[in-house]
């Protein structure tokens, strides 16, 4: 009989790893440049986690993690399409794409 195997641990044992190394890279180039350089005071390791938590939800663009191959997706199609499929395209879109420069 086969023993059930948790497939997911090892990703989960890298995961922690990977964000307790981010966190460590952080709190140390925080210690070393930021109390020299703008007189701030020294953070901890949790305080570090804490700060790139905050920084995620601050400055990340709405959508999280899925948006960011939506425009080569788009890039892979439109290569994929004919010229019959391309010029109907076009005509869909309109004067969308068209340069104003090029009207003046």
């Amino acid at each position: 009989m086969r023993r059930m195997r948790f497939v997911g641990g090892r990703i989960l044992l890298f995961g922690i790893a990977f964000v307790g190394a981010i966190g460590l890279v952080t709190a140390w180039l925080w210690n070393a440049l930021m109390p020299v350089l703008f007189n701030l005071p020294a953070i901890s390791f949790w305080q570090a986690l804490g700060l790139l938590v905050l920084s995620r939800l601050l400055l990340a663009r709405p959508g999280g993690w899925g948006r960011r191959g939506r425009g080569m997706r788009f890039a892979r199609g439109w290569k994929g399409l004919t010229d019959e499929e391309r010029q109907r395209f076009r005509q869909a879109m309109g004067h969308c794409g068209q340069d104003s420069r090029a009207s003046s």
